[in-house]
């Protein structure tokens, strides 16, 4: 056995693992497959919302709203039970059989961007209607765009947008998450090393003490109505904290269910077979031993060999954070209509963030009371690291109970031939 553990940078696991490369025929491959939709055939952890994942999902993510977490006061809410925080619906997927993926598909896909970073850059939401226990979720998806960039941080990027439309046991859509993605090539970020100069962040008691005050002083609207007619353009949504993060977030946010599709990480014997499946996705640390590429997120030393000056968050993560903070403010009656987000900068371990939003726009449409709102993260290096817009549909004296928006006809129409050829398969 080694004795001594080894510059990763220095190993030929490293220089195997980044020197995959963005080629010209991997983009016309991608630019070929937009348009093509299929059956997610891919298993989550979570197939069908229950009250203790919903639980689960929620302390994941920080929030303790007992409308997500406390089946006695959900059941006197209008929605009669515990519902799933809004954006649970992407860590949600029962297999949907469908018809064969034609073999011209399969050639395309093979090996299309091997061994080039994947991460998730921002994504925008649109829902229908809430996730209650005992809702089993099934999906169908494809892309939707492929683009070319100069990238700050690695050079030459691809950015592409997935949809995916999440839909229920009873082919009712739940949700189109439209997921906004980024490819890079390790070894152009870590050759350029544009975030390397970072210092970690470091915390007196008294900084520390600062950022517990403005937790304590977090309110949430909850069972009281807000009311449309008291809310003005300009106004407040409040301040939240966000962090500082630490691996343990990382640790309870998969806890929750989030990260095991598709790369599948796991342990012992199943780890074996995963890495004879998709050997390019391990790397040996520097203890030569083959660990997931995906440990970015939680390891310093992969985290810098490959151009960063230490791991960060899931941009999913702050997506979440950013459900929490608007359902916090909306109440319980509330309906967060579309959601959309753009991650700006990476959220390292020890970075904190500040939330903050302000009402931009009040209107009606379609007897629907409606809000627009803008939000952004702010780390303590007064870094803008996610803005977004959101619409809620707030409670007004006429109709005191939102509705969501209706399905347009066209994609309902496709949800349900979809899960009736799933079950024509038979599929459950």
């Amino acid at each position: 056995m080694a004795d001594a553990k080894t510059d990763i940078k220095q190993s030929d696991e490293w220089q195997k693992a980044v020197a995959y490369e963005i080629t010209d025929a991997d983009i016309d491959r991608q630019r070929a497959l937009l348009g093509f939709d299929q059956a997610a055939r891919t298993r989550e952890y979570i197939q069908t919302a229950t009250e203790d994942n919903i639980r689960n999902f929620a302390h994941g993510m920080g929030d303790d709203k007992p409308l997500y977490t406390d089946p006695h006061y959900a059941k006197k809410t209008r929605w009669g039970s515990v519902i799933a925080p809004g954006m649970m619906a992407g860590v949600i997927n029962k297999p949907m059989l469908g018809d064969p993926v034609p073999d011209e598909i399969k050639a395309l896909r093979k090996s299309l961007f091997k061994g080039v970073h994947v991460f998730v850059s921002g994504s925008q939401w649109d829902f229908y209607r809430p996730i209650y226990p005992g809702d089993t979720i099934y999906s169908f998806n494809g892309d939707e765009s492929c683009e070319v960039k100069q990238s700050e941080f690695a050079g030459r990027s691809v950015i592409g947008v997935r949809r995916d439309v999440k839909i229920n046991q009873r082919g009712e859509v739940v949700a189109v998450y439209r997921i906004l993605r980024v490819l890079t090539e390790r070894k152009t970020a870590a050759k350029k090393g544009k975030y390397s100069a970072i210092d970690p962040a470091r915390y007196t008691d008294e900084e520390m003490q600062a950022i517990e005050d403005i937790y304590a002083q977090e309110t949430v609207q909850g069972a009281a109505k807000r009311w449309f007619e008291e809310v003005e353009k300009g106004d407040s949504l409040g301040l939240q904290a966000k962090g500082p993060l630490t691996v343990t977030d990382v640790i309870c946010f998969h806890a929750g269910g989030y990260g095991f599709v598709p790369y599948a990480p796991t342990a012992n014997r199943l780890a074996h077979k995963n890495r004879q499946r998709i050997p390019a996705f391990y790397i040996k640390n520097e203890y030569g031993v083959p660990d997931v590429a995906q440990r970015l997120h939680w390891d310093p030393v992969w985290a810098q060999a490959i151009g960063n000056p230490m791991a960060y968050d899931y941009g999913v993560m702050r997506e979440n954070y950013l459900w929490q903070y608007l359902s916090d403010w909306a109440g319980d009656d509330a309906v967060i209509t579309h959601v959309h987000d753009e991650i700006r900068k990476f959220n390292y371990m020890g970075d904190v963030q500040r939330v903050s939003g302000e009402v931009l726009a009040k209107r009606q449409d379609g007897g629907q009371s409606l809000v627009d709102v803008a939000v952004k993260f702010t780390n303590q290096r007064d870094e803008e690291t996610v803005r977004a817009t959101a619409t809620i549909a707030l409670p007004n004296k006429e109709r005191p109970l939102p509705l969501y928006p209706s399905v347009p006809e066209e994609l309902a129409e496709k949800a349900v031939r979809m899960l009736a050829r799933h079950r024509e398969l038979g599929g459950d």
